[in-house]
């Protein structure tokens, strides 16, 4: 997992209520086990017609959003099922981060996991943002996740929360399970130090 620091990217907005993970990446497309190919899938309903050519009216379509990094999504973004394929389709489509006023816990638990930035704004910051990409396309955002703040165009910070532990694990590139391994030698001295006191062997 690599490392986040600061993200500065382009958005593009999806302003609809209630995606789902199934949206978000199809079920048909789960009968993988890693990553490979699921950005093929993501939004796939949305982004195709029925005979396999791309829908013009869909925003990812659009010329001017293919630069984009950050998702500028509805509220309840991720409900559904706990699928990690859906972080991982919005990853692998180039997405670094997803601004959200909410998101569905499971959701926001497999973005952190795998390295997907959820960012939770305010109501006025969301629709603020819908409407900087409908006047220009091209609007960047800054993202410091040292900072929890947000930063938009016009040089608003707007902080938004993250607990420690996922900020840590975000910040050094670590999942729980390299958060745990990093500790190994010193859970390796703990255990030194005390001796198994009753014998299991037996």
């Amino acid at each position: 997992m690599e490392p986040i620091s600061v993200i500065v990217g382009q958005i593009v907005a999806l302003p609809v209520p209630d995606i789902d993970t199934d949206r978000i990446i199809p079920a048909r497309y789960l009968k993988v086990t890693d990553k490979e190919g699921l950005a093929d899938g993501l939004f796939f309903d949305w982004r195709y017609r029925a005979d396999g050519s791309p829908n013009p009216e869909f925003v990812l379509n659009r010329p001017d959003a293919q630069d984009a990094t950050v998702l500028v999504a509805g509220p309840n973004f991720g409900c559904g099922s706990s699928r990690e394929h859906a972080p991982w389709a919005l990853q692998g489509y180039g997405f670094r981060a997803v601004i959200s006023p909410s998101f569905a816990d499971i959701f926001r638990n497999n973005s952190i996991n795998v390295g997907l930035l959820p960012v939770q704004v305010d109501d006025a910051t969301y629709l603020q943002l819908v409407s900087l990409f409908d006047e220009d396309p091209a609007t960047q955002v800054r993202i410091d996740l040292a900072a929890q703040t947000l930063t938009l165009p016009d040089g608003r910070a707007v902080a938004f929360p993250i607990d420690a532990f996922s900020r840590h694990c975000l910040l050094n590139g670590v999942d729980q399970l390299g958060f745990l391994l990093s500790g190994a030698d010193a859970i390796a001295a703990f255990e030194a130090q005390h001796p198994i006191e009753l014998d299991t062997t037996r």
